[in-house]
C-alpha cells in the first residue's frame, strides 16, 4: 500500500476528506467530473512537493485508471503539473502554488483550438452559407478577443497578487 507523503498543517486527516470532497461538489456545480475537483483539492492541501498517482488512487478510494485519466485531463488543462523524478517509473503530480493562475494561462490553448476551429470550418463554408458563416466568425472573433482579454487578466491577477502581498494579506 503506498505511504502517505504529508499531513495538512492545521487541519485533522478526516478534516482534510471533507474538504477534499467538498471541492468535488464544487468541481461538479461548474459541470466537471467529481474526480477531477478531488484530485486537485487532494493537491491542493498537501505538504509535500509531489503526490504519486498510487496515493491519489489510495487516498481517494478510486482505481488506478480513474486517477491516470482524471490527471492526465488536468495536466493537459493546466490545474496540476506533473513532475518528472529521476530513477522513478511512476508518475508524480503536484498543485500549482497558483493554480488559478497557471489555468488561466493554459485556457488560452483551448481558444486557440476554438479558434483554429472556427477558422477550418470558414474555409469550407461556401459564399452562399450566410448564417452559418456569421456564427463562425463570431465564434472565431470570440475566442480571439478572449484570448487576447486572457492575457490581460492575467497580468492584473499578478498585479492583485503582488499588491496583496506587500500588504500582508496572504
Amino acid at each position: 500500500m503506498a505511504q502517505r507523503q504529508d499531513t495538512a498543517v492545521g487541519i485533522s486527516d478526516e478534516e482534510r476528506g471533507r474538504l477534499v470532497e467538498e471541492m468535488g461538489l464544487v468541481w461538479t456545480a461548474l459541470g466537471a467530473p467529481r474526480m477531477e475537483g478531488r484530485i486537485v483539492g487532494y493537491l491542493m492541501f498537501s505538504n509535500a512537493p509531489h503526490v504519486s498517482t498510487a496515493e491519489l488512487s489510495e487516498q481517494l478510494h478510486a482505481s488506478a485508471g480513474s486517477i491516470s485519466t482524471t490527471t492526465r485531463r488536468l495536466a493537459e488543462i493546466g490545474f496540476i503539473k506533473q513532475v518528472a523524478i529521476p530513477g522513478e517509473r511512476s508518475y508524480y503530480f503536484k498543485a500549482e502554488d497558483d493554480v488559478w493562475g497557471t489555468f488561466l494561462a493554459g485556457e488560452r490553448q483551448y481558444l486557440r483550438r476554438r479558434v483554429t476551429f472556427a477558422e477550418d470550418a470558414l474555409a469550407k463554408l461556401g459564399k452562399r452559407d450566410e448564417a452559418p458563416r456569421r456564427r463562425l466568425a463570431n465564434m472565431r472573433d470570440y475566442m480571439t478577443w478572449l484570448e487576447t482579454y486572457h492575457r490581460k487578466m492575467l497580468e492584473d491577477w499578478e498585479e492583485f497578487k503582488r499588491q496583496r502581498d506587500a500588504n500582508g494579506e496572504a
